[in-house]
């Protein structure tokens, strides 16, 4: 439970981008709370990712901003150069996920434990999961699978969430955690890119409408991922 409630809600979006600005600000309007996954290495780059048929800007949070911009959510770890995991040696898998840890903790002014795996598709595995686990501070680390629910999950190095924000059955997922009135422990656990919004795969106004549904409710905890899993 957290702090007497069995419902909790949190988010998670990963790279650092500009983005993320407008993002807290739809956070901080509504009492939401979000953990953000940066790459050490690509701070304060610029760049444009196509995506939906735009082209969208991909620029990354410069390191001097890093603590004002997210004061008051996670920073979390995403590797310093995004590399797909499971095709790395062991010793450059606790290079890249230990290093980009440590940088950010350094720039946080706190220590970085929750991380999210990069790539998509499969992009973790058991062994991955593992070397992190006793090789590096990282505690929790999320996966890109839906689980479309939202019950306790024994592995917090591999964590799945509920839902990605812009897949078409959040409003469905969302009615469905807002009904329940159980006695068990709920989580809703949703995950994204905020650039996507500037692809449109959902706009900014359709999802700040999701986050005032969410918002305000007395039985739900509304916290970070280490807030609501560690």
């Amino acid at each position: 439970m957290w702090n007497g409630k069995t419902k909790a809600v949190t988010f998670s979006f990963d790279d650092g981008v500009t983005q993320d600005i407008r993002l807290i600000e739809i956070f901080n309007k509504y009492g939401l709370k979000g953990t953000f996954n940066l790459n050490s290495e690509f701070l304060g780059l610029d760049g444009t990712l196509d995506r939906n048929g735009r082209t969208v800007r991909h620029d990354k949070i410069p390191a001097d901003k890093i603590r004002e911009i997210y004061a008051g959510h996670e920073v979390a770890a995403h590797t310093l150069t995004h590399p797909f995991l499971p095709s790395l040696s062991d010793d450059e898998i606790i290079r890249q996920v230990e290093l980009d840890r440590q940088n950010l903790s350094r720039l946080c002014g706190y220590e970085v434990v929750s991380m999210a795996y990069p790539c998509g598709g499969e992009n973790n595995n058991d062994h991955v999961s593992e070397i992190i686990r006793n090789h590096t501070g990282i505690k929790l680390a999320r996966t890109i699978t839906s689980t479309y629910d939202f019950g306790a999950q024994e592995n917090l190095l591999r964590f799945n969430p509920s839902v990605h924000y812009i897949d078409e059955r959040l409003d469905e997922i969302v009615d469905r955690f807002l009904a329940l009135d159980s006695d068990e422990v709920a989580l809703l656990y949703i995950w994204g890119h905020s650039y996507e919004m500037d692809a449109e795969y959902i706009t900014w106004e359709k999802f700040e409408e999701v986050c005032k549904r969410l918002s305000n409710h007395d039985d739900i905890f509304y916290g970070t991922n280490k807030e609501v899993l560690l």
